[in-house]
């Protein structure tokens, strides 16, 4: 699938999804409002009737004009013009919204005309209330100069969203949908990213593989001629060519090996090794092979560089790093390696002058088959996993890895290991 139809039908989902979701909150509000309303209409009646109530307890028939008064989305004041028997209220109170299903928790008070202030009336718990517990709350005074009760409904909000049972039900399961729909476009996703991978891991590798099997099978050729007898010396180079590349062959391969299966155990040979010596030994050989052979400084300074470790598998750690300074250098390769001891450690350094590496690619460098980008360079080979093989061998011999890199400036490389 194309990188232009990929991003089409991302953008395609988003929006579809986006809409998806406004589309429900938008439905899911009207339906609210529409509950709110009918619980409203309601209230409006229960009220008006306990009013019609208390009045007749008071055998006073002045009904007064626009009785009720809605204080805030969940308080409401009903005006009476006479005394309230906080009683009587309570009992005309349960009696109309039990007749009209109004089944929440309410609080109720009166208002004191002699100390102008509401007093606590009562706290009547709802039937689907589990547990209850009355809400103080400070409530605004209505009308200072009147007599008049007020009702709050401490969780109505909660109570009419719970009351839409069929609502909640087909946001949840649109929310289960979405969620596969964002998985399954994940998955898509990390699919084209695998393949793109797996397509540029295959291009590096034939290429990486190709070299030496190209130079292996000239060399065997030359060999086959009867007239090499003659030339021992001769004889001795191609031999020693198709053993290095043979070397250099089986690194790859193990690198590929130690990297398909992350979880294999390898065993290590471990003996007591010279860093410095194993380092400069390796540094030699690999750099010898180089058409223009770079500047090497060593600046080894530890009074201990002996590890406890496997010198095929360090061997292999060390030569990554230097690769990859090799591969990203700019015309002239400057190299310094160090050594020093911290505390019970010897950290081996290596810094090059080479193309460095940008900061937001610094965290990923060690992630398998991550590769820095190179920009116009397309000289720069590799599978993507050296070091993801160098942190790995690092850590089976307990050591850490860091790296410091600026962009156009170089980078650096520590090993910390521990002293043998």
């Amino acid at each position: 699938m194309r990188n232009r139809t990929i991003k089409t039908f991302v953008v395609l989902a988003i929006i579809s999804i986006l809409g998806i979701i406004i589309t429900q909150v938008f439905w899911f509000k009207q339906a609210f409002d529409k509950t709110e309303q009918e619980f409203n209409k309601s209230l409006n009646i229960a009220l008006t009737q306990t009013l019609k109530g208390i009045l007749l307890y008071n055998n006073s028939s002045a009904i007064p004009l626009d009785p009720i008064e809605k204080l805030d989305h969940n308080y409401y004041a009903v005006m009476v013009n006479d005394q309230i028997n906080a009683d009587v209220l309570e009992h005309y109170l349960k009696n109309e919204f039990d007749k009209l299903n109004i089944h929440q928790s309410f609080e109720y008070r009166i208002f004191d005309c002699k100390n102008e202030q509401l007093v606590y009336g009562g706290y009547v718990e709802g039937k689907n209330a589990e547990n209850d517990q009355p809400v103080s709350r400070n409530l605004p005074v209505w009308k200072p100069d009147n007599y008049y009760f007020t009702v709050y409904f401490p969780n109505k909000t909660l109570d009419i969203v719970s009351g839409m049972t069929l609502w909640l039900f087909s946001s949840f399961v649109l929310f289960i949908v979405l969620i596969f729909f964002a998985y399954s476009l994940f998955v898509i996703l990390k699919q084209k990213r695998l393949s793109e991978i797996q397509k540029d891991f295959i291009n590096n590798m034939t290429h990486e593989i190709k070299t030496p099997v190209s130079i292996i099978s000239a060399s065997a050729e030359t060999i086959r001629n009867p007239n090499i007898i003659e030339q021992p010396q001769r004889l001795l180079n191609y031999a020693n060519i198709i053993i290095e590349e043979s070397n250099r062959l089986k690194l790859q391969v193990e690198r590929v090996l130690a990297l398909a299966d992350s979880n294999r155990t390898i065993k290590l040979t471990k003996e007591k090794i010279n860093l410095e010596v194993l380092t400069q030994e390796l540094v030699t050989s690999i750099c010898d092979k180089e058409k223009e052979k770079p500047v090497i400084n060593f600046n080894f300074n530890s009074h201990n560089a002996f590890v406890i470790g496997d010198e095929v598998y360090l061997s292999n750690l060390i030569s990554n790093i230097i690769d990859n300074a090799i591969k990203y250098s700019k015309e002239k390769l400057i190299l310094t390696i160090s050594t020093k001891n911290i505390d019970n450690y010897i950290e081996l350094t290596f810094t090059d002058n080479g193309l460095g590496i940008a900061k937001e690619h610094l965290s990923k460098i060690f992630d398998k088959f991550y590769r820095v980008p190179t920009g116009n360079r397309h000289d720069v080979k590799g599978f993507g996993i050296g070091l993801n093989y160098v942190k790995m061998i690092a850590k089976l011999h307990k050591a850490k890895v860091k790296v410091e890199s600026e962009l156009n400036k170089g980078t650096t490389f520590k090993i910390l290991f521990p002293n043998a």
